[in-house]
């Protein structure tokens, strides 16, 4: 009998790699000067961001009558992007929590900037019920505390403000989370760095040794922050959705809503994942630890919730014509056939059809086809918020009180604006910090001896010791 070969479950790059050249290959992004590519998507990005600082300014110096809003349309744009940026940042939770207390490998290469995402989509996404407000000086409004305002008092029964308290637990978690597997990583980069830079990374690594007691001690957090992030990538979308199913509104009156938008926002999150790590797998030359198996389990995912979504639609539309509520069923007729009906259209070719093509094996490990799809799911899922805010509100029981809605500049500047500060974060991120998680995938060294190896190295040793037990 030959010597066995261990399969390979999950493997996470393409030849082998030691320990040093994983270590060079992920901390040399932070260390070398900045490429040109860097450079010019930074100044997009910080041009943009400047341009939402602009706009934010505007309207809280102007009023919000600088929006197109009306009575009868209370909510634009900006709900419809604080929804959308919420669904964003839900796949870096899902990735790292769930994935790991369900010990799945392959989120080792994308978990870290999937984390990373999710803190700055929620940044970005709190921006807009605060510019919404007009007055942001009394933003503390919204929080219950002792106070001297008598029977002023925040309104509990309001989902408004269940958001406050699910969105900020949210974001809380995935920080401890994010930083938690980052304290290792800038142990390896302290001892790399010299000078200020040393000093600054010692600060953040919180004099990490690399004992046992500290290995010990991490993953237990890890396990801990994961077992509680868990339930919150289903409770905040889950009340996300109460915004609107606890309303009176034909359209938003539905039961559907709290599992459909999970399943939405898991669906736009794994989207921008893919973005992200598509342009920077090709930016920072990631492609041993980016490998096409972690995009094509991604892709899968992204077939599973798109095709759940797409069951959703198709439930609403069912429910709308056998309840028989003529109020009901004109809501949708509206939606698919009202003078929205393009915004309609866009989402149910974005995020219905389009993903079926990943049916195809070929199709799903295809960088080009899946960076495409990855804008098209993205845009399909902005098209989905903005029907159901916009087409549902713009046409309601009083045919006297109908409007139609268009934004104005400075709500585009808004929208536009975030992206700006989105990728400003992630572009800073990428410069001063792993973007892969360094010690995550060392620690599944194990598995392979002393090296990395790839999905054909393992088939080929595979094969040639089949052959060697043949003769």
């Amino acid at each position: 009998m030959s010597a066995s070969v261990s399969p390979i479950r999950e493997p996470l790059v393409t030849g082998g790699k030691t320990y040093h050249d994983i270590t060079e290959d992920i901390c040399s992004p932070t260390e070398r000067t900045p490429s040109t590519a860097w450079v010019l998507a930074f100044i997009v990005s910080v041009t943009g961001l400047a341009f939402y600082v602009f706009c934010v300014a505007w309207t809280v110096w102007n009023g919000i009558g600088t929006w197109n809003l009306n009575r009868t349309i209370g909510w634009g744009w900006d709900i419809t992007n604080f929804v959308w940026w919420v669904g964003i940042g839900h796949a870096g939770t899902l990735i790292s929590a769930i994935l790991l207390l369900f010990r799945q490998k392959w989120r080792t290469g994308v978990n870290r900037a999937a984390e990373a995402m999710t803190i700055f989509a929620v940044i970005c996404a709190g921006q807009f019920p605060l510019i919404h407000m007009g007055r942001l000086w009394l933003a503390f409004f919204i929080f219950p505390y002792p106070n001297t305002r008598g029977p002023l008092w925040v309104n509990f029964n309001s989902p408004l403000l269940w958001d406050v308290f699910a969105i900020s637990t949210y974001f809380t978690v995935s920080l401890l989370f994010w930083y938690t597997g980052l304290v290792p990583d800038f142990a390896t980069v302290r001892d790399r760095a010299k000078g200020i830079r040393r000093r600054v990374y010692n600060f953040l690594a919180f004099g990490w040794t690399g004992s046992a007691k500290h290995w010990q001690r991490w993953e237990s957090l890890s396990l801990i922050l994961a077992g509680l992030a868990t339930p919150l990538v289903l409770s905040v979308h889950t009340i996300v959705s109460f915004d609107f199913a606890t309303s009176v509104i034909p359209g938003w009156h539905t039961t559907i809503f709290p599992p459909y938008f999970v399943a939405g926002a898991i669906f736009s999150g794994f989207a921008m994942v893919q973005t992200l790590m598509l342009i920077t797998r090709k930016v920072l030359n990631l492609q041993d630890y980016i490998t096409l198996e972690h995009i094509e389990s991604m892709n899968k995912v992204i077939l599973a919730t798109g095709t759940i979504v797409g069951v959703a639609y198709l439930t609403e539309l069912f429910i709308a014509w056998y309840s028989g509520y003529i109020y009901e069923q004109f809501a949708f007729y509206n939606r698919v056939l009202g003078p929205y009906y393009w915004s309609y259209i866009g989402m149910m070719s974005c995020n219905v059809l389009s993903p079926q093509i990943f049916w195809w094996r070929k199709l799903r490990r295809s960088v080009l086809v899946t960076f495409v799809m990855s804008i098209f799911v993205n845009i399909g899922m902005w098209f989905e918020r903005f029907v159901i805010i916009a087409t549902t509100l713009a046409r309601d029981y009083l045919p006297s009180s109908w409007s139609y809605y268009t934004p104005t500049w400075v709500e585009i500047g808004l929208f536009i604006g975030t992206i700006g500060l989105f990728f400003t974060c992630f572009l800073i991120f990428t410069r001063v910090a792993p973007v892969v998680a360094i010690a995550e995938i060392k620690s599944i060294l194990k598995d392979a001896g002393d090296q990395y190896v790839g999905p054909e190295v393992a088939r080929k040793k595979a094969e040639s010791a089949t052959a060697t037990d043949t003769h």
